[in-house]
């Protein structure tokens, strides 16, 4: 690269948790610039979470970041190509996008999911990936099987 690194924002932490990690789902789920809305579907989806798993000691809060936690990918494969062949590279993944992965993951499979409000489908998908289970952690497994078949090619890494 040849410009320098543009500087990270400093996100303010939201609301009702004061958890800057909220805004930066918040953030990812906000469409059109609406915080507002965004800020409301994350809320009622973290309570009916707390209806669901009424019988666990933890705060929904905690469930959600155990949710993301489990949906977190630690190696992906790019595409790298040596002569006339295309390889799959695994390389690990720095933190702060794994975060961002993760996010995103929870997101696009929560609106695939079926259901009324969005705020349900994402509460279901939080849920679905603390128990280890639903879209966004099956696309961690994938991701770490497809690295782990390619594993051959990790000279490759650049």
């Amino acid at each position: 690269m040849r410009k320098a690194k543009p500087k990270k924002r400093v996100l303010l932490p939201d609301p009702v948790y004061g958890d800057v990690m909220v805004t930066r789902f918040v953030n990812n789920l906000m469409k059109d610039g609406k915080k507002s809305v965004a800020y409301k579907i994350f809320y009622s989806a973290l309570d009916t979470v707390k209806e669901k798993l009424s019988n666990e000691e933890k705060s929904p809060l905690d469930i959600w970041k155990q949710a993301l936690e489990n949906i977190t990918p630690q190696v992906e494969v790019k595409s790298r190509r040596v002569g006339g062949a295309t390889f799959q590279v695994p390389t690990e993944i720095r933190p702060d996008r794994k975060l961002s992965i993760a996010m995103k993951n929870l997101i696009l499979f929560s609106q695939k999911r079926s259901g009324r409000s969005m705020a349900e489908k994402m509460a279901a998908e939080i849920v679905a990936a603390y128990n280890e289970e639903g879209g966004a952690f099956k696309k961690k497994e994938d991701t770490h099987k497809m690295a782990e078949a390619n594993r051959a090619f990790a000279f490759f890494r650049f």
